[in-house]
């Protein structure tokens, strides 16, 4: 079986309310304040007082622009290399010169000016943190596109057989309890999955791999993220020891290890494909575990639980509707090809992406001097400026999207829902898009999305009932 073609995109089209094609340069409002002060007053705001939407959001209203200047942790005291000063650019026009490789550099922006120190990687830095004008960029997205390629066989038998275990087991534990916890086995069944179709390696071969594969992924990924996430604890506690210096790689190293030599036993099929990409055996299985442990299980463990929310504490009506398309067009075994008939399903997938992005901030580092619009003005960015973007406030442009702030799940229905997919940019791209080794657009971007349909898709073929939220299910109903 091999993956469908993406749906050839409608024509780009100027977004609702057209502006005059000539506009009026204006100063980029904002400040990025006192050096230290400023920056670490943005942080306060930023993690503490303000939280990272209403960061935005209050800094938007003051300078009526979707456009200003201010600063994004990490920050100053301890942070002394990292700037943290960025243009904010949060409308549909202005967020899409994100992904224009000749305006900006990706450079090393992944988390902005901050970067995780490379032993997190094995000394390498690995495809994501590298521009498309970097020899070695190319060689880690093609590796990472045969990936996906060749998995396609046996992506759907694995994702089924997988999810059909998480799911039992959550039927288990409500057999016994008015409410399960889900987040840990979602994790499980994640990383199993994920090792299996993405590294052909299957964790039950190793028993530690198999008992605590995804806690290792946990602790990885948090060491790394710590200084730029807000983890819900006291304050000023979380500030004072979260947010205030990087985590060495010694913390997590044995766990990397351990993940390193699984793959490198185990994986030795995909690992051999990494090296025909012009890649070296170690640079192979480091991009590698990057691509399944950073992209994929960290994207699908924040994505899923905002899916299943959407689903089983949606609109009323909404399951009902899903479980007739699920079970009237997804045919009588669910795969790629039933994806092209079931529009309602995918566009709940779209509209929670939409909502809720994964990956909250993108960034790109103005490549020359060059001009950027949005709908009213024109803004003369310099070089090596750091345009950041936070995904949240972009997709929910007046502009663009109608009631924006609502969820609806026929957004991205008929020909104006197709439309629309133009504007979705959970992906470093549009929806329309197509990941290239020209740019930094999500290579996986079409897997995610027919994987979260197909998950949707056998929910409401396995079940007549969901109910629950984005941490517990208290409620499924067997179909009958």
């Amino acid at each position: 079986m091999s993956l469908p073609p993406p749906i050839p995109p409608p024509s780009l089209a100027t977004p609702p309310k057209a502006r005059p094609t000539e506009l009026p340069i204006r100063q980029i409002p904002g400040s990025h304040g006192w050096p230290l002060l400023g920056p670490l007053s943005d942080r306060l705001d930023y993690f503490w007082f303000q939280k990272p939407e209403n960061f935005f959001r209050t800094r938007m209203d003051k300078y009526k622009s979707t456009v200003f200047r201010t600063n994004v942790p990490p920050t100053f005291p301890f942070f002394t290399n990292v700037n943290p000063n960025i243009i904010a650019v949060l409308d549909c026009k202005s967020f899409s010169h994100l992904f224009d490789m000749d305006l900006v550099d990706k450079r090393d922006v992944l988390v902005g000016d901050f970067v995780p120190s490379v032993e997190f990687t094995g000394n390498i830095r690995v495809g994501v943190y590298q521009d498309v004008s970097e020899p070695q960029h190319a060689k880690a997205k093609n590796f990472s596109m045969n990936i996906l390629k060749q998995s396609s066989s046996i992506w759907v038998p694995e994702l089924i057989s997988n999810l059909d275990i998480f799911l039992d087991q959550i039927e288990a534990t409500l057999s016994n309890s008015s409410s399960a916890s889900y987040f840990s086995p979602l994790q499980k069944f994640l990383f199993t999955f994920l090792s299996k179709v993405l590294a052909r390696a299957d964790p039950s071969l190793d028993p530690k791999i198999a008992e605590s594969g995804s806690s290792m992924l946990n602790k990885w990924l948090a060491v790394q993220l710590l200084p730029t996430v807000s983890v819900g604890t006291i304050q000023p506690l979380e500030e004072i020891f979260l947010h205030s210096f990087s985590y060495p790689y010694a913390l997590v190293s044995g766990d990397y290890k351990n993940l390193y030599n699984f793959i490198k036993q185990h994986g030795k099929e995909v690992i051999k494909s990494g090296t025909e990409f012009g890649l070296s055996e170690d640079e192979a299985i480091h991009n590698l575990l990057f691509v399944l442990g950073f992209n994929s299980y960290g994207g699908f463990s924040i994505f899923l639980p905002k899916l299943i929310e959407s689903i089983a504490n949606g609109p009323t009506g909404l399951q009902e509707k899903l479980r007739k398309e699920a079970r009237e067009k997804g045919g009588s075994t669910l795969g790629f090809d039933s994806l092209k008939e079931l529009e309602l399903i995918n566009s709940v997938v779209y509209e929670t992406l939409r909502m809720n992005p994964p990956v909250p901030l993108q960034f790109g580092r103005a490549r020359k001097d060059f001009q950027l619009s949005s709908y009213d003005f024109a803004f003369n960015v310099k070089k090596g400026e750091l345009l950041c973007g936070f995904q949240k406030l972009v997709m929910r442009d007046p502009v663009v999207f109608d009631e924006p702030e609502q969820f609806k799940p026929e957004r991205f229905t008929k020909e104006k829902g197709a439309e629309l997919l133009n504007y979705l940019y959970w992906s470093n791209g549009p929806q329309t898009g197509s990941p290239t080794v020209s740019n930094k657009q999500c290579a996986g971007k079409d897997i995610v999305t027919f994987t979260a349909a197909l998950i949707v898709a056998h929910l409401l073929r396995r079940y007549d009932l969901i109910k629950g939220d984005g941490s517990s299910i208290t409620a499924l109903r067997k179909a009958k």
